[in-house]
């Protein structure tokens, strides 16, 4: 029993003599729960919603005013000719889009059937159900109340994905999540175990340039990171049969970008870290975890808070989820996706360049 305590007491005076690890341990799980507290919210709120209103009227007016006093809905813009409807939901600036007939407001007043279309998109499946639940609802509640007669008739629509299928929503995203997995913690681990048995640094005092070790060590985990993107989008089209509707080289041109954001952020992770255990621990909480809580991959952005939502724009899965997806179930191309990719590739440079700077500086 006493050589029981007197090996905790050493375990516990060797962790308290590693500040590295005793931060690992102390502060991610608290960080996780305040992110799990506030981003883990699987409620549908503040969706962007379009509005096609070509000949407005007082029943469409007040139609669109109940969606936008529920709180589901935000408007973010009109839209008067119904053929540009497409690009708002292309480019991902609306999820759902409610579209009136020039002659909406005669046929009410004379007491005709009247018809008002709503299109959502079905990319993102839960959204685009609950959106649809909430908005069929307002309509009927609408109805009933008598805002708006019992001719009219909604027409309900899903882009992108008619069926709603989870399938088609999460295979897509499993490209970023695989990257994020393979990329970052196998970089991290990778180089902290050359320094650790000393192999690293027996490499710079070869001939050759820093540069050339640090590309050599990380152009295999570039290649590993395509393999697996064609993996997966070769699982995904031919065993799960989900659409490939865009470009697959604007999808791999995407990868490379997200993989400057991978490798890097494993680099990182790398000079941060004196052991593989605190490499791996910092590659879970501060990488892997943030980035599957805050880039939409299973928590809608839009019901997050104000200031989470504003956390989201420095994750760099975020950007590529909207990119993957985008290319598979919309089909659109560089037009609608540039923002993101310029995104990807902002963050990229950032957070290479800063890895690769605390990585020379480790070296002096």
């Amino acid at each position: 029993m006493e050589q029981v305590l007197a090996f905790l007491r050493k375990e516990f005076r060797q962790l308290r003599r590693d500040p590295r690890m005793l931060f690992l341990l102390i502060v991610p799980p608290i960080v996780q729960l305040v992110l799990l507290g506030y981003a883990a919210n699987l409620d549908v709120r503040h969706v962007p919603l379009v509005v096609c209103d070509p000949v407005p009227s007082a029943t469409s007016r007040d139609l669109v005013q109940r969606l936008v006093a529920s709180t589901y809905f935000d408007l973010v813009g009109y839209e008067p000719d119904a053929r540009r409807i497409g690009a708002w939901l292309d480019r991902g600036q609306a999820t759902v889009a409610l579209v009136f007939p020039p002659d909406f407001g005669k046929d009410v007043a004379q007491g005709a059937t009247a018809s008002v279309q709503l299109l959502v998109d079905g990319s993102e499946t839960n959204t685009a159900t609950v959106a649809l639940s909430y908005a069929s609802q307002i309509i009927q509640h609408a109805l009933g109340a008598g805002a708006v007669t019992a001719g009219v008739v909604p027409e309900l629509r899903v882009w992108f994905n008619p069926a709603l299928s989870s399938r088609w929503f999460i295979i897509p995203g499993l490209v970023g999540l695989l990257l994020t997995v393979m990329t970052t913690v196998l970089t991290a681990l990778a180089l902290v175990k050359e320094k650790e048995t000393g192999t690293l640094e027996q490499l710079l005092v070869t001939p050759l340039r820093p540069a050339t070790v640090l590309l050599g060590k990380l152009v295999p985990f570039l290649v590993i990171g395509l393999l697996d993107v064609l993996l997966v989008v070769l699982v995904a089209t031919l065993w799960f049969q989900v659409p490939l509707r865009g470009s697959i080289p604007l999808l791999f041109g995407s990868a490379l970008l997200f993989l400057l954001n991978t490798l890097g952020l494993g680099l990182l992770i790398s000079t941060l870290s004196r052991t593989q255990q605190q490499a791996l621990i910092g590659a879970a909480f501060f990488a892997l975890m943030p980035m599957i809580i805050l880039s939409g991959f299973v928590f809608p952005i839009e019901s997050m808070p104000p200031v989470i939502r504003a956390v989201t724009h420095i994750v760099p899965l975020r950007y590529f989820l909207t990119i993957v997806r985008g290319i598979f179930l919309k089909g659109v191309g560089m037009p609608a996706l540039w923002e993101e990719m310029l995104a990807l590739l902002v963050l990229g440079l950032l957070l290479f360049g800063l890895s690769t700077w605390r990585f020379r500086r480790q070296l002096h």
